[in-house]
């Protein structure tokens, strides 16, 4: 009974640290749904990596209007320096990097973590995921869906391109010791998480790929 409470206390530790790297979560109670992938009406899995294909740049510059001046302004100088960019594409290729990032996360891939995110935020990810470990501490987290993704800020600094995302999601949040019980959370409570995540892209670069270079509460 002393090591559950023990173990308790530590997933609730590491739970204030997961909050601190990837956002805010208010809770409400809603029905878990028993799958990874958000809502989009087909079987498809994510990227493995966040990509675009090349838009079109009259439908591009339709899509960029309407955004508040600096948001719009960041965009269309993104744009111009990179005519491969169409911001539908990038926000398709954002959600789905959204959910490969937080279960790789979620079961403690480093690997796939490092392909996905830059230095300082994979260094983050895998601080705290070394902590679990020593503890013994494993997640058993699901993304129920995503409720809605906003571009919050975008700005081309010299060649890197950046754009700030708002993520609003529903996530059932589970953290179990090493013999497989449930020492907090629920996979009956799901938890809506706000975050803002900033992704990174030298123009310059014939990899097409964006990486998260920062994460922060939305």
């Amino acid at each position: 009974m002393v090591e559950i409470v023990i173990l308790a206390m530590i997933a609730a530790f590491l739970g204030m640290r997961l909050y601190s790297v990837l956002g805010r979560r208010a809770e409400h109670e809603e029905e878990v749904i028993p799958t990874n992938r958000f809502e989009r009406g087909d079987e498809e899995a994510p990227p493995r990596a966040m990509t675009q294909p090349a838009g079109d740049t009259a439908q591009g510059d339709r899509t960029i209007a309407g955004f508040p001046p600096a948001i719009e302004m960041g965009l269309r100088e993104i744009s111009t320096a990179d005519r491969n960019f169409e911001l539908l594409g990038f926000l398709e290729g954002a959600r789905g990097a959204y959910e490969v990032v937080l279960e790789a996360f979620w079961r403690g891939d480093k690997e796939e973590l490092q392909a996905l995110c830059d230095d300082d935020v994979y260094e983050s990810f895998a601080a705290v995921i070394d902590e679990r470990e020593e503890a013994g501490i494993t997640m058993d987290n699901r993304l129920i869906r995503i409720e809605d993704v906003t571009v919050h800020s975008a700005e081309l600094d010299g060649k890197i391109a950046r754009i700030a995302l708002r993520f609003v999601s529903d996530i059932a949040s589970v953290s179990r010791n090493k013999e497989g019980a449930v020492v907090a959370g629920s996979l009956d409570d799901a938890v809506e998480s706000r975050d803002i995540w900033t992704f990174s892209r030298d123009i310059r670069s014939d990899d097409p790929q964006w990486l998260l270079d920062e994460t922060d509460q939305g």
